[in-house]
């Protein structure tokens, strides 16, 4: 979903970015309300945070945290936000979005990488994806699937400090156990 994300932006991005520019124009104008830019802005605002409500929804469930513990990270969360934002704006202003959609599509094609590593992982867990017992390195000395840098590694890229190699095991209706390495 996340290389379709990228191929989708790379073709349609400079359209939207045109459609943006356009609408900010007739705004300013007067040809178009001050609502429809509201429009857009909200609906923007409004995805986003369905989306931290969701989040935080499931932090909840599989954590079991107070109230207020998650309340105090949201608001610690916002104010981080509300920073980061003012200074995402200022280097935004600055850094021509050409370059910038190069560097952010590069990191969401790592981020999906990361994403089928760790569903590799899940399968392997769940003997469907069998380890051969090779290990394919082993960084652990240098950077620890536990250390903090490790930690944010595997979260953003999949980060794991010694893989396995492994073949998968699949069920097949006809022929029953088959495997591919």
């Amino acid at each position: 979903m996340l290389a379709w994300h990228n191929i989708w932006v790379a073709r349609h991005g400079r359209q939207m970015s045109e459609d943006m520019r356009r609408l900010g124009r007739d705004v300013m104008s007067g040809a178009r309300s001050l609502m429809a830019l509201a429009v857009v802005v909200g609906l923007a605002v409004l995805r986003e945070g369905s989306e931290v409500v969701l989040f935080l929804y499931g932090v909840i469930i599989s954590s079991g945290e107070s109230g207020l513990s998650l309340l105090l990270g949201g608001v610690l969360g916002l104010l981080l936000g509300a920073g980061i934002s003012a200074l995402a704006y200022g280097g935004l202003a600055v850094i021509p979005s050409r370059h910038l959609f190069k560097v952010t599509s590069v990191l969401i094609a790592f981020m999906a990488a990361g994403m089928a590593a760790q569903s590799v992982a899940f399968l392997e867990q769940a003997d469907i994806a069998t380890a051969l017992g090779s290990v394919v390195w082993n960084t652990s000395s240098w950077l620890a699937d536990n250390s903090i840098p490790g930690r944010v590694l595997h979260t953003l890229l999949g980060y794991t400090a010694s893989p396995r190699s492994c073949s998968f095991s699949y069920i097949s209706p006809r022929l029953g156990r088959s495997s591919v390495s």
